[in-house]
């Protein structure tokens, strides 16, 4: 299985949309948009107010690893611009202070196979808004003086380099780092009628799954520390789980297992190939906060300024009105497919989608309480060192 070609999210505005279907983690981003406000201020402060006059033509650059597609992708670049523009022009008593801003570069990237366009084709739009918000900020309202930034895509792998060295100011990525490079060598053979790992596996696959996590958020770290410039930032957000959570617990792997019972049955059925079945693992690992915190100290070249975890709800709501098992599972499974159908259609074949995520609703319904479950989140502020 080649991750980085089959693997993305699904694009358009459709019903099974990504786009339709990451509430979640537009929740996650407004949840940590605090941290994210409070980073630029402090990259605006240090890197360009500081010492204006040396600064005045110098850009400074962004990026969004795994931003995927729809409106999650470009929201939290209206936040980081709404930061950028309230600290260069206005001061501490929202008195004008600037007549104008730093050329703002904002790289989006994410696999080559993301809908980049349905994102592009919404970038004017994105961009007459911001110089709104500019020209009201500067006092120039009316008076579209400046391009409020530049947004480019970046197609590739974030676990390996995407920019020139000392090039970037601010990382930003949300709900993706939980998704690893590739599936760990040698499951398939141990852990047979399984798709992930579950409660039942052998302990060699868990540890499998933490060891193919550890390289790769080092790795990332590695890439990030030679492209981002002394004192530049990072705010990582992930998935998540309590540190006294074994990583294959029902809670995180429930409904991997009930996946794979839907396609051994489907096996059996001549619906699929037994090769195909044994060959497909989910390249996923959900990690403790105590997890990473070990990996960005072990790897040394950033500073934790803050570690945090959060808890969001499925449908990416407050916790008010009630839902019950069966709502749970819509949206539960709705996401899933949402993330998952390239994957799992590059695979098996198109022909089993509908069957599967069908019989998946129902049979996940069972399992999910009433109310509002929730789901933990990880959000990493960083210096490099």
């Amino acid at each position: 299985m080649d991750v980085n070609q089959q693997f993305h999210m699904n694009g358009g505005n459709g019903e099974t949309s990504y786009s339709s279907n990451s509430s979640l983690q537009r929740k996650g981003v407004e949840i940590t948009k605090p941290i994210i406000e409070e980073t630029i201020i402090e990259i605006v402060n240090t890197m360009y107010l500081a010492s204006p006059a040396a600064n005045i033509r110098k850009s400074i650059s962004i990026a969004d690893m795994g931003c995927s597609s729809g409106p999650n992708a470009l929201l939290v670049v209206s936040y980081i611009m709404n930061a950028v523009f309230k600290t260069l022009l206005r001061d501490s008593d929202g008195v004008s202070r600037a007549s104008a801003h730093p050329e703002i570069l904002v790289f989006l990237n994410d696999l080559s196979g993301n809908d980049f366009n349905s994102t592009f084709k919404s970038l004017q739009g994105f961009y007459d808004e911001l110089k709104k918000t500019y020209n009201i900020l500067s006092g120039h309202e009316g008076n579209q003086r400046q391009q409020p930034c530049f947004v480019a895509g970046i197609p590739g792998s974030f676990y390996g380099r995407l920019f020139p060295a000392d090039r970037l100011h601010f990382v930003h990525s949300s709900y993706s780092l939980h998704w690893l490079s590739q599936v760990p060598q040698g499951i398939e053979k141990i852990n047979k009628g399984n798709v992930y790992m579950v409660e039942s596996s052998p302990p060699s696959v868990v540890e499998a799954y933490l060891n193919q996590f550890e390289r790769d958020f080092e790795l990332f770290l590695k890439c990030r520390s030679e492209e981002v410039v002394k004192g530049g930032r990072m705010v990582l957000t992930t998935s998540g789980r309590a540190n006294d959570v074994r990583p294959c617990s029902k809670e995180h792997c429930l409904v991997w297992e009930l996946v794979a019972n839907i396609l051994s049955d489907m096996l059996s059925q001549g619906k699929i190939e037994a090769e195909k079945l044994e060959s497909f693992h989910v390249p996923l690992y959900i990690p403790s906060s105590s997890e990473v915190k070990s990996i960005i100290l072990r790897e040394g070249s950033f500073i934790i300024n803050r570690l945090e975890t959060f808890e969001v709800t499925l449908d990416g709501v407050g916790d008010d009105g009630k839902l019950d098992g069966r709502s749970n599972a819509d949206v539960m499974v709705n996401s899933l497919r949402a993330i998952s159908e390239p994957l799992v259609a590059s695979h098996f074949g198109e022909e089993i989608i509908e069957e599967l995520f069908g019989r998946l609703g129902v049979m996940f319904g069972a399992y999910l309480p009433k109310g509002k479950n929730k789901t933990l989140g990880i959000v990493i502020s960083l210096v490099r060192q």
